[in-house]
């Protein structure tokens, strides 16, 4: 997944009405304003009530569904249709794009709409994150919030580069799951 595809996909979700926050490795290289490694998806974050519109507009682009996550949570959307809230589309490309759906609650809050660990959410401020891809701004989630979205499971080396960047630039502390020793191999 290119820079020019991730802005390509904002943008055209965007002009329909869709808003996504940008997570993982592009929502990292985002709030460090430059790409860092090269990326095969895209990582979202974004409203269950968009969930129905977003599949069909990016089945018009070309992508289907590649995988339903574990901590997917079937559930029944406006329309009566069933829909999954943690989910890998594709396309031909191999280019992929991973979503989670939330709710907002009645003080702009995100409250997963997947199976997530009790208590788990995403404050207004949380969300109010941007960044930088080749210049464009984009909607992502803060890096306290990347740091908390990377704890509780066994890093990969990418994710250490990812958290030791983001400690680097804005100071903030590593995951509880951070290997020190591996650090000095970054």
């Amino acid at each position: 997944m290119r820079a020019e595809d991730v802005i390509s996909i904002v943008k055209f979700l965007s002009r329909n009405g869709i808003p996504v926050w940008l997570t993982g490795g592009w929502g990292i290289d985002a709030l460090l304003g430059e790409q860092t490694r090269s990326h095969h998806d895209l990582d979202v974050f974004m409203l269950l009530e968009h969930v129905g519109q977003l599949n069909a507009l990016l089945e018009g682009k070309g992508y289907s569904l590649k995988d339903i996550w574990s901590e997917n949570r079937w559930v029944i959307d406006a329309d009566d249709r069933q829909i999954a809230t943690a989910f890998v589309l594709w396309d031909s490309q191999g280019r992929e794009f991973d979503a989670h759906a939330m709710c907002l609650d009645v003080q702009g809050n995100g409250l997963p709409a997947w199976d997530a660990p009790e208590g788990f959410i995403f404050t207004r401020q949380d969300l109010a994150g941007h960044g930088l891809i080749n210049g464009f701004t984009v909607p992502c989630i803060t890096p306290e919030s990347q740091v908390f979205c990377h704890t509780g499971y066994p890093l990969p080396e990418k994710h250490l580069l990812d958290m030791k960047l983001l400690h680097d630039k804005f100071g903030l502390g590593l995951p509880e799951n951070f290997s020190g020793e591996r650090i000095g191999d970054l």
